[in-house]
């Protein structure tokens, strides 16, 4: 194939809500463009996007896929994404990659949550945005109603190109009106019948075009003299003006289209071919340095590896972007992020799972390779002498997880392996292997979401698994001072164990005074601090140490294994077996044997006092409680604050945006584990949410005790 110059590549990516439509979209788009020579479909499981074994079986779109068509002496690379708010780190991906979103709306239900939150998306990393209505001739279309609601969503920027004659079934013409002419089809759809605007519609026709006009020119003082001038625009001088339009987002232009009969596709390529930015025409992409790197054929070369597949028959195959120079077959890269260097013995551009092998690829193309030795999602590999490196995509917190083990104990390796990669192909996917809770959690956006990897991980790797309830990352503090004394004693023959420990415990706080005296019953302990300890905990809080030994009634070197018997009872607090946080020690007196003390002996033996002292101290449970933002229809927004304060939640405010209600909440991890699941199936899936961790909060007596009571059986039981 032709080597496409940077001035003649663009990128674009497919969004939209899930079942809008985008993968019967690109297959007709494939068709028009002559790189198909017949349209598949979602139920035939024969698509360029829908490739993969889990794809066909469950029906919707699970990873994002890479095409390139050939249009218009242009080289049109488009990545279709999938449209369940369970897989958008697919979408977040790609609109790093590229420079312009085609944003798909379903006509029959018109601006959907997932819309709403790929356009902010869009927004936050400044990508123009195309909109196409699809499914005009779906029973319920209504186009104008679609439109009022962009606009009120999107705002006066929402300008038609086009809008259809009818809709339903009878859907088959439309006006264009930066063309100014109709367009009709047959049933079959594919090439169009192009006549003038029948006299009953110029009217509207004109008053659009009008609108058009004015918003072409707007983003560019010529155009605007020469508008005023004149009073129009040429056709070249309306595309000029669109594009830079686009480029600084003051435009978002409408299409319609029906891409299950192939109507108005031809048409809207051919606007992406003749209208949408350049890769050149975009802001230049900064590096991790911060400076900006504009996509230069004869730059040095660096590349961006964005997303990793694994696929029947090859194994890994590496997706990238030439972010600067040029790349060729054969080429030695350093990789910059992991170190190493690497060899791209072939590259390809790719259409789903047909790859074709190019010998180059200039700055701002996309492509891929394959049998690389050490390279991860994320990576940049430089030429020689290049000190690039990118890291711009930062994915969204995850809202759902679950405990995940193999159904055999002694295929845990092997499952690791299995999610490591896993996560390679979906960094949304996390894994962590959790000592405090003795889990591997897997979090992920969704029930779908991990839901998928369960369906992957049985049936293409033939590893049965378990997903579990995660545990919740108790913690555990004190609320006032107590002091205990453990002896620790044990003889059997030759040298024994020997160790006793004084100590008293409080609660820690930021600039408390050090402690001089304290009282309990009628006795009074006065405290002499010798040695001050602070230890930050890896979980939050601080344990503070101070030694007020006197008299040499303990040994300083025994000081080291009475603070390890301390964080012994930290790390595995005596209510719940969870961390332990916040807590002040003084150490004030002991006893020794000059034969039978040693390090264990006095470990013990504070592990125990801590222990004795903790449960004196009216000892507190504490929980995560995370901040949680809902965005829900306003029709089922009583259903949905009825359910939040069922899980405990505490209402911070509700407000509107866009057309929907957004309630803010604290609600507790415990309360957040099935979410998801309900929140789809109260608002049929019409909603999002996003969670953040906030603080730890004292759980409520009646949930302290039964955690107590929990952790006491499994106990005596073990």
């Amino acid at each position: 194939m032709k080597v496409y110059q940077t001035n003649e590549i663009k990128n674009i990516s497919l969004l939209g809500s899930k079942g809008s439509g985008k993968t019967t979209l690109a297959e007709a788009m494939l068709y028009e463009c002559g790189v198909i020579k017949r349209r598949g479909s979602v139920e035939a499981k024969n698509t360029v996007s829908d490739y993969f074994p889990v794809e066909k079986e469950y029906g919707y779109s699970v990873f994002s896929t890479i095409f390139y068509a050939e249009f218009l002496n242009k080289k049109l690379n488009v990545i279709d994404c999938p449209g369940a708010d369970d897989f958008v780190g697919n979408a977040i991906t790609a609109l790093n990659v590229t420079d312009t979103g085609v944003i798909v709306i379903d006509a029959q239900y018109g601006v959907e949550v997932g819309t709403q939150n790929i356009f902010r998306t869009t927004a936050s990393l400044k990508k123009p945005v195309i909109f196409a209505i699809n499914q005009l001739d779906g029973e319920k279309a209504d186009y104008e109603n679609t439109l009022e609601q962009m606009r009120e969503i999107f705002g006066k920027k929402v300008v038609p190109i086009q809008y259809p004659l009818t809709c339903g079934a009878g859907f088959n013409a439309m006006i264009d009106v930066l063309l100014m002419k109709k367009y009709s089809w047959g049933p079959e759809g594919g090439v169009p019948v192009i006549e003038e605007i029948p006299a009953e519609e110029m009217e509207r026709a004109k008053e659009l075009h009008q609108a058009l006009v004015e918003a072409a020119a707007e983003n560019d003082e010529t155009l605007m003299e020469k508008f005023f001038e004149q009073g129009h625009l040429s056709e070249d001088e309306m595309r000029e003006g669109i594009r830079k339009g686009l480029v600084d987002r003051s435009i978002f232009p409408v299409f319609c289209v029906s891409a299950l009969k192939d109507m108005g596709v031809r048409r809207m390529m051919e606007f992406l071919g003749n209208v949408v930015p350049f890769v050149e025409d975009m802001p230049a992409p900064v590096d991790s340095e911060g400076n900006e790197v504009k996509p230069d054929s004869n730059g040095p070369l660096s590349i961006y590896m964005f997303k990793t597949t694994v696929e029947p028959h090859i194994g890994e195959v590496q997706y990238f972007k030439v972010m600067s120079g040029t790349l060729t077959a054969g080429v030695d890269l350093d990789n910059v992020t992991r170190g190493g260097r690497e060899r791209l013995a072939q590259i390809f551009c790719v259409c789903g799972q047909i790859k074709t092998q190019v010998d180059k690829l200039c700055a701002g193309d996309i492509g891929a390779t394959v049998k690389l030795k050490d390279v991860r999602t994320g990576n940049t590999l430089d030429e020689k002498g290049c000190e690039m490196q990118f890291d711009f995509i930062k994915y969204p917190a995850p809202k759902y997880s679950r405990a995940i083990r193999p159904v055999t104990e002694s295929d845990a390796e092997k499952l690791s392996v299995i999610l490591t990669r896993m996560h390679e192909e979906d960094p949304t996917w996390e894994v962590e292997m959790s000592k405090e809770l003795k889990q591997t959690i897997l979090k992920g956006q969704g029930e779908f979401h991990l839901r998928t990897l369960k369906w992957r991980v049985e049936n293409n790797d033939k590893l049965p698994i378990i997903f579990e309830e995660p545990r919740i990352p108790y913690r555990e503090t004190i609320t006032k001072a107590a002091r205990a004394d453990y002896r620790h004693k044990k003889q059997s023959g030759g040298a024994g164990q020997f160790g006793e420990v004084h100590l008293i415990v409080e609660p820690y706080s930021e600039d408390a005074p050090v402690p001089d005296t304290y009282r309990f019953g009628n006795q009074e302990f006065k405290m002499s601090v010798r040695d001050t300890q602070e230890i930050p905990l890896q979980w939050g809080g601080k344990l503070v140490v101070h030694n007020c030994i006197v008299g040499g009634a303990i040994d300083a070197r025994f000081i080291p294994a009475i603070v390890k018997g301390l964080m012994d009872r930290m790390e595995q607090g005596p209510l719940t077996g969870s961390y332990a946080r916040d807590v002040r020690v003084c150490i004030y007196d002991g006893k020794m044997h000059p034969v039978d003390s040693n390090e264990i002996s006095f470990r013990l033996a504070a592990r125990n006092a801590f222990s004795e002292a903790f449960r004196n101290a009216n000892p507190k449970v504490l929980e995560p409680v995370y901040d949680v933002e809902v965005m829900v229809p306003s029709d089922v927004m009583g259903d949905v604050m009825s359910d939040l304060q069922g899980r405990r939640a505490i209402i911070m405010g509700m407000s509107s945006e866009n057309g929907f209600e957004k309630i803010s909440a604290r609600v507790p991890l415990k309360e957040m584990a099935s979410y998801s699941t309900a929140l789809s199936s109260i608002t049929g899936g019409r909603s999002s949410f996003t969670m953040k961790f906030s603080s730890y909060e004292l759980v409520p007596g009646d949930v302290q005790d039964k955690l107590l009571k929990e952790y006491a059986e499994s106990n005596s039981e073990d």
